[in-house]
């Protein structure tokens, strides 16, 4: 019998099931073992709305939201200043690595907070005594000429005047006192003013610094044009509440002397740590997550990394404000091959988020991303923000330099386990070493290779397309926001199906004689 067409939503209705599976029978159902995300598909759903308007804000941790839901790995050939501040500029955030000193990795941090503020509260000033030739020279060292002039030389002295490039650049006495060459007349913002209303004030003004003053005319703070530029360029960047400043993270260990480098991290302006170790669940990270509970109550710690609900929970008595899930599964590790030990993505994502959700803990999906794809998958198995590594090493904001090798231009990249990594720390801070608890081990055992990246380009222009990827990507699934794909995979409307090797095989490139993969422009 054929059923008329106008039926067929009415008939659709007698079936007993949906088509695909739910989260949680999907996961279930995988006896054959653990999942990674190539091993599923999800099922598209009604497009009843443009993909521009999916929205990617997300929880990083309890207290810090993120516009995009993108963190960059805290590797040493992955995120120095140059990746967390680009990073945030983009509404993701950086986590700066801990292979350096103590006083490297702090000065990494003042470089992010540094690089876009709202109020500077710290502005460089100097005395009407100044000679002109310091201005210049203060240009090649700190790269602007613009600087407020008080009569002590200080923030919080009264503001006589400001020195621009334009007063010193062609005043050919370099010992004339800048009170000679400054701008006098000024235009000023009064202490109290909110930052909109400072930045309206700037931008009448023509002018590049509005200097803050309080009621007796002291300088107090100071809004800058470059930094009004910035907002307008990168509307969705990731900043502190407070300050406007962008958000930086950095992780540390868990050997005694991290705790001081803590110390001068949180000093430099850090928003969030990151306890970084391939195994979470020992004594040494939970005894940590207590001390800073203790110490510093407000900063926000991500703990990890972990794999089973069991790691998860201990975590989470102990305070951590995020988790970081993963072990094993980067493109780089070779820890569940050469220690038997770890679980695979997606399995371990599913049943960690499954458990800390619950508690209001965001958790970070960590590794095994390598495409848009599996960014798709680890938000829906519950994750709130993924990190990568690999997917963003060879980008120009990596630290290190390109090299050319069989007519290609590469970079290098290696895990914070190989051999490179830890023989780099066994003198220095201890960073690689104490992740795998290896710091007084003669014999280093890798859990990472040293290898190359082919040239990705900018994150400027990568990022942005992993955004549009993920906004197209939740468009095909039916769903508008984040928000909505977890309620959807919670409530079994959004669903999925297993894929063979042979589905996975018909779902990549194939009977082409030759193709070039090029996924952005």
């Amino acid at each position: 019998m054929v059923l008329a067409s106008s039926n067929a939503l009415a008939h659709l209705k007698t079936y007993s099931s949906k088509d695909g599976l739910d989260v949680k029978k999907l996961i279930d159902s995988a006896n054959f073992g653990g999942l990674t995300y190539n091993d599923f598909l999800v099922l598209p759903g009604l497009i009843n709305f443009p993909s521009h308007e999916v929205r990617l804000d997300t929880k990083l941790t309890k207290k810090i939201t993120l516009k995009a839901p993108f963190v960059s790995s805290p590797m040493d050939t992955v995120t120095e200043e140059n990746m967390a501040i680009h990073m945030a500029l983009l509404g993701g955030i950086g986590i700066l690595h801990h292979n350096c000193t103590a006083e490297e990795q702090a000065d990494m941090v003042r470089k992010v907070k540094k690089y876009e503020n709202g109020f500077i509260n710290d502005p460089i000033v100097i005395a009407p005594s100044t000679p002109v030739g310091d201005v210049k020279k203060m240009k090649s060292l700190l790269g602007f000429t613009s600087f407020p002039v008080t009569e002590s030389g200080k923030v919080g002295g009264k503001l006589v005047g400001i020195v621009t490039s334009r007063d010193v650049q062609f005043h050919d006495d370099d010992k004339s006192p800048v009170s000679e060459v400054m701008t006098k007349d000024l235009i000023v913002g009064q202490q109290g003013i909110d930052l909109s209303k400072g930045n309206e004030l700037l931008r009448a003004s023509k002018k590049g610094k509005l200097p803050i003053v309080d009621k007796a005319g002291n300088l107090v703070s100071m809004i800058s044009l470059t930094d009004l530029q910035k907002n307008q360029a990168y509307p969705d960047a990731s900043k502190s509440f407070d300050s406007k400043q962008l958000l930086c993270g950095a992780a540390i260990g868990t050997i005694p002397a991290d705790r001081e480098r803590l110390d001068k991290l949180v000093e430099a302006g850090l928003d969030v740590v990151v306890i970084d170790s391939s195994n979470g669940s020992s004594l040494f990270q939970l005894d940590m997550i207590k001390w800073i509970k203790s110490k510093y109550p407000e900063l926000q710690i991500i703990g990890g990394n972990v794999v089973t609900r069991e790691q998860a929970a201990l975590l989470i008595d102990a305070g951590a404000d995020g988790l970081r899930i993963g072990m094993g599964s980067g493109s780089i590790c070779i820890t569940q091959e050469v220690m038997a030990c770890g679980r695979p993505q997606g399995t371990a994502v599913y049943n960690v988020t499954e458990f800390a959700n619950q508690f209001g803990v965001p958790c970070i999906a960590d590794g095994g991303i390598s495409n848009i794809g599996h960014i798709t998958k680890a938000l829906a198995l519950g994750s709130s923000c993924v990190m990568m590594g690999g997917l963003l090493a060879g980008t120009a904001e990596t630290p290190g330099d390109y090299f050319y090798r069989d007519g290609k231009r590469l970079k290098s990249y290696r895990g914070m386990g190989s051999i490179d990594a830890m023989q780099q720390t066994s003198t220095n801070a201890n960073a690689s070493t104490s992740r795998y608890f290896s710091e007084s081990d003669k014999v280093f055992v890798a859990q990472g290779v040293s290898g190359s990246v082919v040239d990705k380009g900018s994150i400027t222009k990568f990022v942005p397309y992993l955004y549009n990827g993920l906004q197209h990507s939740l468009q095909d699934i039916g769903v508008s926001s984040l928000d909505n794909l977890r309620q959807g995979v919670d409530n079994g409307e959004v669903r999925f199906e297993f894929r063979t090797a042979s589905a996975q095989f018909e779902g990549g490139v194939h009977g082409l004689h030759s193709y070039e993969k090029k996924l952005h422009n």
